[in-house]
């Protein structure tokens, strides 16, 4: 009884209010919420798993008539819309939904019996319940912290038209809900069987009438906050943020004029949800052919605590795209100079690091498929793979001038230019944008690459050329773009190849990205760098998991700043070199370490390979969820703590003082994510362990003393 009130308690503190106090948190045991298809009850099918429920109604047509939060009771839906809605041959289609609903604010499910289908629309014949199968071929090769493939289960919903213009053509909603998340997914596919070819214009594949979340007599739409209650994120992500919300091109919070009862006098309210991407589609489906929407994954709130909505959305990414999961240690080499990467392939397999990147500035051409281009990195390949150590290389695609005849073409002007970075930039449908793919690939398969870093990928270029093969014109090309770019990272995964990219392509198969920084940062003092370093992994940790991020330790000169900035010699800064280390592995966080090598002297190569041995100790405690402790200030203790109720350690702290003396704080440690509920044991590094009693909001007071300029790190057990 004391802990469902405790448990209660914590949830109403977070601002989600338990409805059910005594079932699990998902969040420290999802074990009990398994994905399942409910058909039993007649006229109705539902997806649920015990955190989440959706359900439809099978009147004169299929439509969504209920979505609940089960975890706090609220319900998502105030009205009904379309499963879908399609714009083929230029004309547009609602997929499913009944019309008439009198009250748009809620929804009363006797209403539906005076509710109708559209003359016009899509109307359900029959649904099916598909075998799974993944998205992305990922096999994992390497260390992981979610080496499976998600559990789930699948439903399809099938529509047909009785328009004589859409005779054969046959739409299928694809649904998926995941086993122990509050999460689920959408799409859309077309099967033209209709014996000609057909224009798809635009699919929206997802349309969601939601409560509003706050009552505001006047004000607009970006005035207004959209409803918390449901995150949304799609397969169709780019422009360079680093960050989902931003990169995200399809989630549209709309208002809806019909809802005539809203509280805004100018009808204002963003209470509708349509995803679809921006520019449309544009692409011609041949007869036979099946066309594949985007896919959204929609994950279920139940607070307005950044933590845990935090939480939730690192937890989607381990279940749906656990590829991110992998995590190498990999050094960043800046030479080709085979003796060199010899040798530094021989000091990563020293210090325990497992990977090398031929860097930017190294000369690395992986456009070059010649046979002697080949034949070189195969024999550095080789002589890595012997040595167990992974071997990649780094290649630009965007931010370069091609030709006029390959470069985005500026809808503005119909010359080249006008792309998103550097003005110039290759288009991916041209014949060099095709090329290059093809040349990649051919790379990696005949040197056996582990790793391709790609600066630039497609970054959503629209390209007014019709001349370039990969696209016809102006309004398919992001879309014939994205999905070319989108393909080859999944072709990479399946080759059992590790992409870093600078975009947000996790979901297409795409392993990390920048936490996010400042280039020109790193010209600067080293002492500075340290606290701008570990500002980047409190900030660039709160929606990414440690594995998804890397920073950036320049060991030599990068962007300038000259002797201060650097740590070459290496072992004139072991302080500076073992902080930064201390920092990144300790948060899980890789880093690029970019210089010539990682030791220059014995008592270097001892620093290097402690801190892996401490790092590879803990590998799967460092790779777990981060809870944010304190932010660096450069005044005060900083910190992190990474938290698991599913391993021994339940929880490993990390402590960094900025000041140059040492300090002692008592620091309160928020457990409630390790699942211990009473009392915890904590060491301070490899010392005694002491028994705490947690209090009522499971915190333990730790009293610890720092060192000056320094850090220290405790086990909670």
């Amino acid at each position: 009884m004391i802990k469902q009130f405790l448990l209660l308690l914590v949830c109403s503190i977070s601002g989600a209010f338990c409805l059910h106090a005594q079932q699990r948190d998902w969040l420290i045991d999802n074990s009990a919420y398994k994905a399942r298809v409910e058909t039993g009850q007649p006229g109705t099918i539902t997806l649920s798993n015990g955190l989440l429920s959706r359900s439809f109604s099978l009147r004169q047509n299929l439509v969504c008539t209920d979505y609940r939060n089960l975890m706090n009771g609220e319900q998502l839906l105030r009205a009904v819309q379309p499963e879908a809605r399609v714009t083929l041959n230029g004309t547009t289609y609602r997929v499913g939904g009944l019309h008439g609903q009198p009250q748009q604010a809620y929804l009363v499910p006797a209403w539906l019996d005076t509710m109708k289908a559209g003359d016009g629309d899509f109307v359900y014949t029959r649904y099916a319940l598909p075998a799974v199968q993944p998205y992305v071929q990922w096999q994992p090769r390497r260390w992981a912290g979610n080496p499976r493939q998600p559990a789930c289960k699948a439903l399809d919903l099938v529509f047909t038209s009785g328009q004589p213009a859409m005779k054969g053509v046959e739409i299928t909603v694809h649904y998926k809900v995941y086993d122990g998340i509050p999460l689920l997914s959408k799409s859309i596919s077309i099967r033209n069987n209709s014996g000609r070819p057909l224009e798809v214009d635009q699919v929206v594949n997802e349309i969601l009438a939601a409560p509003e979340e706050e009552s505001a007599v006047v004000g607009s739409v970006q005035q207004m906050k959209v409803p918390h209650g449901i995150y949304v994120e799609s397969n169709y992500s780019f422009n360079n943020a680093m960050k989902a919300s931003l990169s995200d091109q399809t989630t549209h919070w709309k208002t809806d004029s019909s809802y005539t009862s809203q509280v805004n006098y100018n009808y204002q309210t963003p209470c509708l949800l349509e995803v679809y991407p921006e520019q449309g589609i544009h692409i011609t489906l041949q007869p036979g052919g099946t066309f594949s929407s985007i896919t959204t994954y929609e994950l279920l709130l139940d607070s307005y605590d950044r933590e845990r909505n935090g939480l939730a959305q690192r937890a989607m990414y381990r279940t749906i795209a656990p590829w991110t999961t992998e995590n190498p240690i990999f050094m960043h080499l800046v030479t080709t100079a085979p003796d060199k990467v010899k040798a530094a392939i021989d000091q990563c397999a020293e210090t325990g690091y497992e990977g090398v990147i031929l860097s930017f500035g190294s000369r690395l051409n992986m456009e070059d498929t010649s046979a002697v281009n080949i034949s070189r990195f195969r024999e550095l390949a080789d002589y890595a793979h012997r040595k167990n150590i992974l071997l990649g290389g780094y290649s630009l695609f965007s931010s370069r001038r091609i030709s006029d005849e390959d470069d985005v073409i500026d809808p503005a002007t119909g010359k080249p230019g006008g792309a998103m970075f550097g003005g110039h930039a290759p288009c991916l449908g041209s014949k060099w944008g095709i090329a290059y793919l093809q040349k990649i690939k051919y790379f990696i398969k005949a040197t056996g690459f582990d790793i391709f870093e790609n600066d630039g990928p497609y970054p959503g270029d629209l390209c007014a050329s019709t001349s370039h093969p990969g696209h016809k014109g102006l309004h398919d090309s992001q879309w014939t773009q994205m999905e070319q770019q989108k393909r080859f990272y999944r072709e990479l995964n399946a080759m059992g190849v590790y992409i870093n990219a600078p975009d947000w392509y996790f979901l297409d198969g795409t392993h990390k990205i920048a936490l996010g920084y400042r280039e020109v940062n790193f010209s600067l003092p080293r002492e500075q760098q340290v606290i701008l370093n570990r500002q980047n992994i409190f900030d660039g940790t709160w929606e990414k998991t440690p594995a998804m991020g890397w920073g950036f330790v320049p060991l030599t000169q990068y962007h300038g700043g000259g002797a201060a900035a650097t740590l070459e010699p290496l072992k004139d800064h072991l302080h500076a070199y073992e902080n930064l280390m201390m920092q990144y592995y300790g948060a899980g966080v890789q880093a690029c370490y970019r210089g010539p090598r990682l030791y220059d002297t014995d008592s270097t190569k001892k620093l290097v390979q402690r801190v892996v041995s401490w790092y590879k100790k803990y590998r799967n405690i460092l790779n777990a969820d981060i809870i944010h402790l304190r932010r660096a200030d450069g005044r005060d203790w900083d910190g992190f703590m990474h938290v698991s109720p599913r391993l021994p350690q339940k929880a490993l702290v990390m402590l960094f003082n900025p000041l140059p003396v040492s300090i002692t704080r008592e620091v309160a440690l928020p457990l409630y994510y390790t699942g211990l509920d009473k009392t915890a044991s904590i060491r301070v590094q490899e010392g005694p362990a002491r028994k705490y009693t947690l209090a009522r909001n499971y915190a333990a007071a730790v009293k610890v003393n720092i060192p000056a300029q320094g850090y220290t790190w405790l086990v909670v057990e």
